[in-house]
């Protein structure tokens, strides 16, 4: 999908979400940005993100997995949460990247270097099975790419058991904070450490499991996986 038909509008520059109220900071509007291939390769890097929603009148935050197809989310959930069975949920959905802790002079400077995106809108279920088959399989591979091809796909109970939504990339924007600390002018002289402790995610070893009697070779996208 092109950026002139989705979260764009005229005057929007080409490759750029549209700003909206909800998008809108109050606060450190210099480190917003609505780049659209940023806000990807911030979503695209990794699948855990925070969905946040109303139910019964009180606001509830779940972590669960996602994975962007284009101009769309596709979210796991569980049908056991009321919400979740409904179609056209509102919803924010946040996903968050640390870089680094910035470690500076004074207490207040202290900070990190972060990634983020926020989404606002309506999440509607994906009733069709087939369409939810392929969801679930984005949501697998977006862990471990490759990983859906070498297992069992969920069969009817499993689907039945399992909210997948959907939500489209519109109200869409993402934050950044890089470099090092900001300290007062006057504290520059104080005998403390200041500078960015680097942060990563670091893939381990794979271990097999204990009840795996087959004993299969590590697959190819596995091990490249970790490496």
């Amino acid at each position: 999908m092109s950026a002139t038909t989705a979260g764009a509008t005229p005057g929007t520059p080409l490759g750029s979400y549209a700003p909206a109220t909800s998008t809108t900071p109050t606060r450190a509007r210099e480190r917003v940005t609505y780049d659209r291939a940023l806000v990807h390769s911030v979503l695209d890097a990794t699948y855990l993100c925070h969905l946040g929603f109303v139910a019964d009148g009180q606001p509830v935050v779940l972590p669960t997995l996602y994975a962007r197809d284009g101009e769309r989310l596709y979210l796991h959930g569980s049908t056991g949460a009321r919400a979740l069975r409904h179609d056209g949920l509102p919803v924010c959905v946040t996903v968050t990247q640390v870089d680094g802790l910035v470690l500076a002079k004074s207490a207040f400077h202290h900070s990190i270097n972060y990634r983020s995106v926020v989404i606002h809108g309506t999440a509607r279920r994906v009733t069709d099975q087939e369409r939810a088959r392929a969801a679930l399989d984005s949501l697998v591979n977006a862990v471990v790419p490759g990983r859906a091809a070498d297992c069992r796909p969920a069969n009817a109970k499993e689907l039945a058991a399992t909210a997948v939504l959907e939500l489209d990339l519109a109200e869409v924007s993402a934050k950044v904070r890089a470099g090092g600390p900001n300290d007062d002018p006057a504290d520059l002289g104080l005998p403390h450490w200041s500078g960015v402790v680097p942060v990563r995610t670091v893939n381990g070893t794979p271990l097999p499991a204990d009840d795996d009697g087959t004993r299969p070779e590590l697959p190819d996208y596995l091990r490249e996986f970790v490496a």
